[in-house]
């Protein structure tokens, strides 16, 4: 929406500086379960009244968009750091704003706008554009860019398991480099990736077929779920980080229905026995595509974030890759 007038490109720039200065005040996971709650309001938006504003302007927009407000957080985290401000700039919960620091918080309104310009800029590449969730890559990229200007390298191989044999023997989790310790396992990240995938592609499912255009936004309710779970982990529960299984799970349902539906199929229409039968397929679709995204941010929390000294974010990483495999595999 921001790229139809000038006049609303500039009122986005603005409002996604606010934005990322925001981000950085409560902190970036705080600002990113909001993101969580902007989405059930723009579900409630949407299905009230057909708009789209509250997705593309509230929840994935300058208000509480994670590519603006969560980046932002991350990026103020690292430049404190840096300014010995805070130990470590991995901290992507902390409130900034208790340092009393304007400068870091200005850092976030920074990368906020960079977030924003970068996200539109994404859209505009041919083919990739259309293929990837830009706003995950976006945030990966910002936290990439942090890292170079304030943290360590990028892949952290200095501090690589020493006397290791292998590649993925060196990056592997230790005692002190590690992201989540109870599902840094394939046997446990690989069944988590398959629930809570079919939960979400289940109710992907429900969603585009009894929500009229509920198709084109699907996938994010129960992204918006886990974000609210987010919550939880920050308030001391041990919860599971599964929004980059759930948006993939969800995702995968959705796009690849009509394929497996055939010519003729309609979100809306009503549906026979073997159309729902067909649901079930996709539903376990997006079983496996869980689990791979479940994968994906394990391995690259080992390749990118365990053994730097900023915050590089495992589902972001996952959830743009993902949605690549999805979107290319069926199709769309």
């Amino acid at each position: 929406m921001f790229t139809s007038d000038i006049a609303i490109f500039l009122l986005g720039l603005i409002a996604a500086l606010f934005g990322g200065y925001f981000g950085a005040a409560i902190g970036g996971n705080f600002a990113f379960a909001l993101t969580g709650f902007m989405i059930l309001v723009s579900w409630g938006i949407f299905v009230g009244s057909g708009s789209d504003i509250g997705f593309n302007y509230l929840a994935f927009g300058p208000v509480m968009g994670p590519h603006i407000t969560f980046a932002a957080g991350c990026a103020g985290a690292a430049y404190a750091m840096k300014k010995g401000l805070i130990e470590s700039g991995r901290d992507a919960t902390s409130p900034l704003a208790r340092l009393g620091r304007v400068d870091v918080l200005l850092v976030g309104a920074a990368f906020g706008a960079f977030g924003y310009l970068f996200n539109i800029g994404l859209s505009f590449v041919p083919w990739l554009g259309g293929h990837i969730d830009s706003v995950a890559l976006t945030v990966f990229t910002s936290n990439v860019l942090a890292r170079v200007i304030w943290g360590n390298s990028v892949m952290g191989s200095e501090k690589y398991n020493q006397g290791a044999t292998s590649f993925l023997k060196k990056i592997a989790p230790n005692d002190t480099d590690f992201w989540l310790r109870y599902q840094e396992k394939p046997s446990q990240y690989i069944p988590l990736g398959i629930f809570a995938g079919g939960l979400a592609a289940g109710a992907g499912i429900m969603l585009a077929h009894f929500v009229p255009g509920g198709s084109a936004w699907a996938h994010t309710l129960p992204f918006a779920i886990s974000a609210i779970i987010i919550l939880f982990l920050i308030l001391g529960a041990e919860m599971p980080v599964q929004h980059h299984i759930t948006i993939i799970g969800a995702l995968a349902a959705v796009k690849f229905m009509p394929v497996l539906a055939g010519a003729g199929f309609d979100w809306n229409a009503d549906w026979a026995s073997g159309t729902w039968m067909i649901a079930i397929g996709a539903i376990l679709i997006g079983c496996v595509f869980g689990a791979i995204s479940a994968f994906l941010a394990e391995f690259q929390s080992q390749l990118f974030h365990q053994r730097g000294n900023t915050h590089i974010d495992p589902p972001a990483a996952a959830i743009w890759l993902s949605t690549l495999l999805v979107l290319t595999l069926s199709g769309n």
